[in-house]
């Protein structure tokens, strides 16, 4: 049985690993660069500021606000930092300590791009299309860390191809739909205590806690989903913004692979030597959760505009993980993630006709309700963002966005601890204290002709 819990604990991680995002911006696992005027404000601005047609990634009613053709590119630049302290592991009753020296530091950099079009078809519709990604995560622990049976790698990549018709209802009002086809990718690793489960077999020159053998799962899937948006023009000042963007379910099919990091469990895998550690698939469904959006935005003067936005995010669905395998069997892992509302304000300020000056503040709340229930994959914490950037635009038609986003996470503590019937049986216990941050840059083009 040691073998079989190896192998489901790897699939039950790669589940997981399709809903981790990027911790750089967003809690839980969402990623929100989809454009570099939102995040220069903060957020701020995502359901009412509808400036150019990259803001159909957060409202699709955006279009609805911009006349004729336009078109909008960017990317966003993520450093972020994920640090274990006063970390502890060891085997189930303590027996073992896995500490073999490894930095404790797993935060990656990634580049997230983003593409926005949008025509008007005539007086009453217009037509876009967006492509971007709204969930994602890349971190990397050396294969020798203290956390090495939890976590080692992950990397999910997610592309979001959106087509949306607005439909002018009034000169005041926008309504809008979009459908959402949504690939992700998954890859991920972490390590089996091979050693430990040679030697209880009896089986000689086993090393426990040494003789590790890394395994690699990658998968993917389509699934699809839906957008609503609405924009109303409250007065020639004020606009109020609202969206919906519904749950996207995937079932994440994949391979596992192996290999050993000594000679002993290299050659224990290249000889098969137990056929519950050779290569094989798995699949897991998954459910990227339903989000809100509320916003408005009020041109206080010729030069001054003032704005707020709050998202609620229905990380609740997010309660459990089903791993189902080749053979049959099934393996359950308890979340217990709860809803949560992120909020966010912003400001513009007009130096002249080309130049316009951009900040905003934020707080995002983490969905996971407790130390037990946060893993080396998902280091979440509740974070503020203090953000600032500036749009230039040499004619009418041209815009070029800069913002800089820098992330505060609060330190919150981790504590994964193994029995000899929990999930955790096979990873050990591990315990410690994350501290989280971030810098953001994104840079971004829109052209109207």
């Amino acid at each position: 049985m040691h073998y079989k819990f190896n192998k489901i604990s790897i699939a039950v991680a790669f589940a997981t690993a399709a809903l981790v995002s990027s911790q750089a911006l967003a809690s839980g696992f969402q990623v929100r660069e989809q454009s570099a005027k939102t995040l220069a404000n903060a957020l701020s601005n995502a359901a009412a500021g509808a400036e150019d047609a990259s803001f159909m990634a957060y409202n699709p009613a955006a279009i609805g606000n911009i006349d004729g053709t336009q078109f909008a590119a960017g990317v966003a630049y993520i450093d972020a930092n994920f640090e274990l302290r006063d970390a502890q592991a060891s085997s189930v009753g303590g027996l073992i300590d896995y500490d073999r020296g490894g930095s404790r530091q797993g935060g990656e950099t990634a580049w997230v791009p983003s593409f926005a079009a949008k025509t008007q078809l005539n007086d009453q519709f217009d037509l876009g299309l967006s492509i971007h990604s709204p969930y994602g995560l890349s971190t990397k622990y050396d294969e020798d860390w203290i956390g090495r049976y939890h976590a080692i790698e992950t990397e999910l990549k997610t592309i979001d191809i959106q087509p949306t018709l607005n439909y002018r209802a009034t000169e005041r009002l926008n309504l809008a739909v979009g459908l959402r086809a949504q690939y992700a990718d998954a890859t991920l690793s972490n390590a089996i205590d091979f050693g430990t489960a040679a030697a209880l077999q009896g089986i000689p020159g086993a090393t426990p806690g040494g003789d590790d053998v890394i395994g690699t799962v990658e998968g993917d899937d389509w699934g699809y989903g839906y957008t609503l948006g609405a924009l109303f023009q409250i007065t020639d000042q004020t606009r109020l913004g609202a969206s919906y963007r519904s749950k996207v379910d995937l079932t994440l099919e994949g391979d596992a692979s192996f290999r050993g990091t000594t000679a002993f469990s290299d050659a224990a895998v290249a000889g098969q030597m137990d056929p519950r550690i050779v290569d094989r698939g798995g699949k897991a469904d998954l459910t990227t959760p339903a989000t809100l959006n509320l916003g408005v935005y009020h041109q206080l003067t010729d030069r001054l505009a003032l704005m707020a936005n709050a998202e609620w995010t229905e990380w609740s669905s997010f309660d459990e993980l089903v791993v189902e395998f080749e053979d049959g069997s099934e393996s359950r892992t308890t979340e217990n993630w709860d809803n949560t509302w992120a909020f966010s304000v912003g400001a513009n300020y007009a130096l002249n006709d080309q130049w316009l000056l951009r900040a905003g503040l934020g707080y995002d709340p983490t969905p996971i309700s407790s130390s037990e229930f946060r893993t080396p994959r998902v280091p979440d914490s509740d974070r503020r963002w203090a953000t600032v950037g500036a749009t230039y635009m040499p004619t009418p038609n041209l815009g070029i966005t800069a913002g800089y986003m820098r992330v505060f996470g609060d330190d919150v503590d981790m504590d994964q601890e193994a029995t000899p019937t929990n999930e955790n049986a096979s990873r050990g216990n591990l315990s410690g204290t994350y501290e989280v941050s971030a810098d953001v840059l994104a840079l971004s083009v829109d052209y109207r002709f």
